[in-house]
């Protein structure tokens, strides 16, 4: 009797089989492990990224070294790519999420530990730089893993899910850790950020711990690691280096190796450029003195606005993006969602103008934002995952994120020069301009039409 996996031909669909054979490995279904998949991989995004600015800032470092420092750990996303075809080559990447997130624990408990050493600068961007090498890692098995137990529908599906808990876990980081290293400060009367900071990073490593284990027993077996058949020769532990090397050629060749690379991967590094420019100086324009052009709002407002409200929308954008590019089709949905995302620019142009002594206009503002960022990265994300090819999954979309990362860091580093030199409100202004050239570039993507 012929299988589902069969074709009318009697022939065996690799495809229909793959996910047959994905399916029957289930433990748990994928909205409960997509969500603390990718809760995990924002988290120590946010440790190095944001958590290790105030971190420093607390214990008297200069921004000059707060800058150096953290954008030159920013470059393990980056580079991620160089070393992501080891992950498709070598183990599951099941076993890589794991070992992963043990590590993170190790070096959160490390960090945890290095607040109260007197001298903690070298320990302490030792431990950060080994979380940064590990997160891009994970970064690369979880979204490889990601492609491996959904098919193409469902990861339309999930990739609002995804997006949004992904930032959740960024403002998580940035709102409530950051606050409760504050609290913890001050607890005894004294301000002693050592014991605050420590406090913050142990709840770091508890998180990894926890989800480390758990994911050691909830997460669903692939094809590869379940099979009874022998293994795909690229994911065979004995390949040495030269077979390695020849493949880490290969993922190269076959991802440039498509329809208008170039127009690809312009599309990719320009397209957040005006969005990572406008976020970058959000908070600080939050913060800031209004005779300095910003709203003087407090640290405990910032953190309100960005951990209940604003989580919400950006939920709510996420989700309605992935429904509507499964729905109606990434062709139709990447030029109208990108121009909502950068539409939300202006808001806080507006702000900045007018600088309202209202909050609830900040509110607004911050949530129109939110919702639009959610949706505009869904669809964003799904013409990632477009990018990629079967052989190199992980590697593929390895790089095509390497390239955003490098269109983040770079306005990042322009940011703070340009509110100095611009102004707030015509800063906002410029950042809005700087969206227009990815939104022009969606005409030329090689976007084929779905039925």
């Amino acid at each position: 009797m012929t299988t589902e996996s069969e074709t009318s031909s009697g022939k065996t669909d690799p495809e229909a089989s793959r996910q047959s054979t994905i399916k029957t490995g289930f433990r748990v279904p994928p909205q409960v492990f997509i969500p603390s998949l990718y809760f995990m991989e924002g988290l120590p995004f946010t440790i190095v990224n944001m958590m290790s600015l105030v971190f420093y800032k607390n214990l008297g470092a200069s921004n000059e070294f707060i800058g150096v420092v953290t954008s030159t750990l920013s470059f393990a996303w980056t580079l991620k790519f160089i070393w992501a075809p080891l992950v498709d080559i070598y183990g599951t990447r099941r076993q890589w999420i794991v070992v992963a997130q043990l590590v993170l624990s190790a070096m959160c408990a490390l960090l945890a530990g290095a607040a109260f050493v007197a001298d903690n600068v070298a320990l302490s961007v030792g431990a950060l730089a080994l979380i940064a090498f590990a997160s891009a890692t994970q970064d690369v098995a979880i979204d490889g893993y990601y492609m491996d137990v959904l098919n193409k529908t469902q990861q339309a599906v999930y990739v609002g899910v995804r997006n949004a808990i992904y930032k959740i876990a960024v403002l998580i980081g940035q709102g409530p850790l950051v606050m409760l290293a504050g609290y913890v400060s001050l607890s005894k009367g004294v301000v002693n950020y050592s014991l605050g900071w420590s406090t913050a990073f142990s709840v770091c490593c508890a998180l990894f711990l926890i989800f480390g284990i758990v994911h050691l027993f909830i997460l669903p077996q692939t094809a590869k690691t379940i099979s009874t058949s022998a293994p795909e020769p690229k994911q065979e532990l004995n390949t040495n280096f030269a077979e390695g090397f020849k493949r880490f050629g290969s993922v190269l060749s076959t991802f440039i190796d498509q329809e208008r690379i170039a127009v690809i991967c312009l599309y990719i590094l320009i397209f957040r450029f005006g969005d990572a420019l406008m976020l970058k100086m959000t908070m600080p324009f939050l913060l800031d003195g209004r005779q300095n052009g910003g709203l003087a709002i407090s640290t405990a407002d910032v953190g309100l606005i960005y951990g209940t409200v604003g989580p919400i929308f950006l939920l709510s954008g996420g989700l309605l993006g992935g429904y509507l590019v499964a729905k109606f089709g990434l062709k139709k949905c990447l030029m109208p969602t990108a121009i909502i995302q950068s539409a939300a620019i202006p808001l806080y142009w507006a702000l900045a103008c007018f600088r309202p002594q209202d909050h609830i206009w900040i509110y607004v503002a911050n949530s129109g934002e939110q919702f639009s960022y959610g949706l505009g990265t869904a669809a964003y994300t799904v013409f990632l995952l477009s990018v990629v090819k079967p052989e190199y999954k992980a590697a593929h979309y390895a790089i095509a994120t390497a390239i955003m990362s490098l269109g983040l860091i770079i306005p990042g580093y322009l940011s703070g020069y340009m509110t100095t030199w611009l102004g707030y409100p015509n800063f906002f202004l410029v950042s809005f301009l700087a969206s227009i050239p990815g939104i022009i570039t969606i005409f030329f993507l090689p976007i084929k039409g779905e039925e």
